[in-house]
């Protein structure tokens, strides 16, 4: 093994490294995938989980959409990872997922099958989403959104519905690290604005290595110009962050810039996710997400409006493994159930 292969071991990469690529030594990769049609209300989510345990490797699974409120996830043997590109399959022929391919299959009542054009790649060759934190070793999460955007099209069987995409707005991240995620995390995701090739992403909690914590919130923003910001960095572009599991507060300032973000959605409208614990080869309710918030967003430069735009498409998150059993609980639902649909009114 060379000295860069043992270096991404760790979850870490070079400045200039593509953070895309397997980091073969991690407990878990997750690749994530959200497609937005503003034309019809709909969102969809594919998810897998490339996990490692003592028992080999393994991978967790997920299909969800609103407004019809379809949701499937499992857990099955099986995982790679790409270690010269974007790429990942799970399980045999459940899911796979490159740059311009996904492809998910959970059984004849939950199969999507998309291609992806014209994307707009994350921009800054230097550092990824983690930004410096992307150097240091041996961090419980790592984050970086690849694709801020471009258009799917394609099918998606949901239950008893079919839908059709035609040139959808499309995201992309990844998140890796040590025996999945942390305690507590909040996150968000958003397109659906006026302007067609905006895209709000943002990502925080308790990041870790050896006796260190710090909270940290990575907050990146694609302008209808193309331009990307990326705040975050606690000294010199700090995002202070409230959240709740209805509200979403977030405040960036640096580089000269001022980015506000505030969101909201009602909690029963919060699907419950599942988290991989890596090393017990089994997945654990842990995530409350929204598939569809309101969020608002603006931009100064030196104090001067720039841009402010509004969705009622935005994914919003309010993680925790507490937080996800007290949910099920209040459902009156077992809160070991691996996950649950947003309650319907």
């Amino acid at each position: 093994m060379t000295p860069i292969t043992r270096y991404r071991a760790t979850g870490a990469d070079f400045p200039f490294g593509d953070p895309t690529r397997a980091h073969r030594g991690v407990s878990m990769e997750g690749y994530f995938w959200r497609i937005t049609d503003p034309d019809s209300g709909r969102v969809l989510i594919a998810l897998c989980g490339a996990n490692r345990s003592p028992l080999g490797a393994w991978s967790t699974i997920g299909l969800a959409a609103w407004p019809n409120g379809f949701i499937r996830t499992t857990a099955v043997d099986g995982s790679w990872t790409d270690p010269d590109r974007m790429g990942v399959r799970g399980g045999r022929g459940a899911f796979e997922g490159t740059t311009r391919r996904l492809q998910v299959d959970l059984g004849p009542d939950a199969r999507l099958d998309l291609t992806i054009d014209d994307p707009a790649p994350w921009p800054h060759r230097a550092v990824g989403g983690s930004s410096i934190f992307q150097t240091i070793p041996g961090l419980n999460q790592y984050w970086h959104p690849w694709l801020l955007g471009g258009r799917a099209s394609g099918t998606a069987t949901l239950g008893d519905e079919t839908w059709e995409f035609d040139g959808a707005q499309v995201y992309g991240e990844k998140n890796w690290g040590r025996e999945g995620f942390p305690d507590s995390w909040w996150w968000g995701q958003a397109q659906g604005f006026g302007e067609p090739g905006v895209c709000v992403a943002f990502a925080g909690g308790l990041v870790t290595a050896g006796p260190m914590t710090v909270e940290v919130t990575a907050l990146v923003v694609r302008l209808p110009d193309g331009r990307v910001l990326r705040l975050g960095n606690p000294a010199v572009s700090p995002v202070r962050t409230r959240t709740s599991n209805e509200h979403w507060h977030l405040t960036g300032r640096g580089y000269g810039w001022d980015v506000e973000v505030t969101a909201t959605a009602p909690r029963d409208d919060a699907f419950v996710l599942p988290v991989p614990l890596p090393s017990e080869h089994r997945n654990v309710p842990g995530d409350l997400e929204h598939l569809a918030g309101n969020l608002s967003v603006t931009v100064r430069r030196f104090g001067r409006p720039v841009w402010s735009g509004r969705t009622a498409l935005a994914a919003l998150e309010h993680g925790g493994l507490d937080r996800a059993a007290e949910e099920l609980r209040r459902r009156g639902l077992d809160p070991t159930q691996v996950d649950a649909p947003p309650h319907r009114r």
